[in-house]
């Protein structure tokens, strides 16, 4: 493998700070407003190529002022373009409130339910060089598709289930790996002890648990790593960081360990940072966070 290519949902962020997360039916006082680029697909194909990733963004963005600021974006980042599409609608938008050090979030698709393909097109998209990085804001059916294209192909797919669903055994079958955090793994599978369900995918099922790390089962034993320390500023895109840095360190071939290590201090970093984007680190940076840890 060689490159990495994010098929996945593009938005603007329109993120508002304040001091107190409103209860239903409340009115607060925020403190900011910014708008900054995002959406699951564009934060991870920008962490990986800031990471050293050869990276393509495959997605949709409206005929609007946000689409071209999205596109100048990714050319900003050198993110490859050649498949991001312009569509008759509205870019997608995810709007933001950081409050109480976490943050929640509602997605709007709008663009983002075009992302589809016929297998014609998946020819001229992908070949056995690649790593197919998915999520879940796009059209489900895109997400199946796109896995059992892959499966026949044997081209690794690496799919962040986000936000959550319910999988069907067979997409699970068709991924290479997965990577939920906590909720969305007791969502996939409701009160088993995390223990039992690692046991039951051996080097394909990764939960990221905050700040108690992440853990994976190697076929012999779990593994934990732990996360590292840092000065919390903003936790957006945190795990867009993680798969964007593990999708560029199984595609340079590092063991499945050393690839979460690596993630887990990607991630662990850009929450030092403000917005989804801004906080992702530079490769340089991480490895000399590598050394330290």
């Amino acid at each position: 493998m060689n490159r990495i290519v994010v098929i996945g949902s593009i938005s603007m962020d329109l993120v508002v700070t304040t001091d107190k997360r409103p209860r239903a039916g409340e009115t607060v006082i925020g403190n900011t407003f910014q708008t900054v680029p995002g959406g699951k697909g564009a934060n991870q194909a920008v962490a990986a190529a800031k990471l050293g990733g050869t990276v393509e963004m495959v997605g949709c963005v409206g005929s609007d002022a946000f689409g071209s600021s999205i596109r100048q974006n990714f050319e900003t980042h050198h993110v490859g373009t050649r498949h991001l599409q312009t569509v008759e609608d509205v870019t997608g938008t995810a709007h933001i409130v950081l409050a109480e050090g976490d943050n929640s979030i509602v997605v709007v698709q709008s663009a983002n339910k075009h992302v589809r393909f016929t297998d014609g097109e998946l020819d001229a998209l992908l070949d056995e060089d690649t790593l197919v990085l998915l999520q879940l804001e796009i059209p489900f059916e895109t997400v199946e598709h796109v896995s059992a294209y892959c499966r026949k192909r044997n081209i690794p797919v690496l799919l962040n289930p986000a936000p959550s669903q319910t999988l069907t055994d067979t997409l699970l079958d068709n991924v290479t790996y997965v990577t939920p955090n906590e909720h969305e793994c007791r969502d996939l599978f409701g009160d088993v002890p995390i223990e039992d369900v690692l046991r039951r995918f051996p080097n394909k099922l990764i939960v990221t648990e905050g700040v108690r790390g992440v853990r994976f089962h190697d076929g012999e034993g779990i593994q934990h790593i732990r996360a590292i320390r840092a000065n919390v500023v903003d936790t957006t895109g945190a795990g867009d960081t993680f798969n964007g840095a593990l999708a560029v360190g199984l595609v340079e071939g590092r063991p499945l360990l050393e690839a979460v290590r690596f993630a887990v201090v990607a991630s662990g970093m850009s929450v030092e940072g403000f917005g989804a984007q801004g906080g992702m680190p530079t490769r340089e940076e991480v490895l000399m966070r590598l050394e330290r840890v």
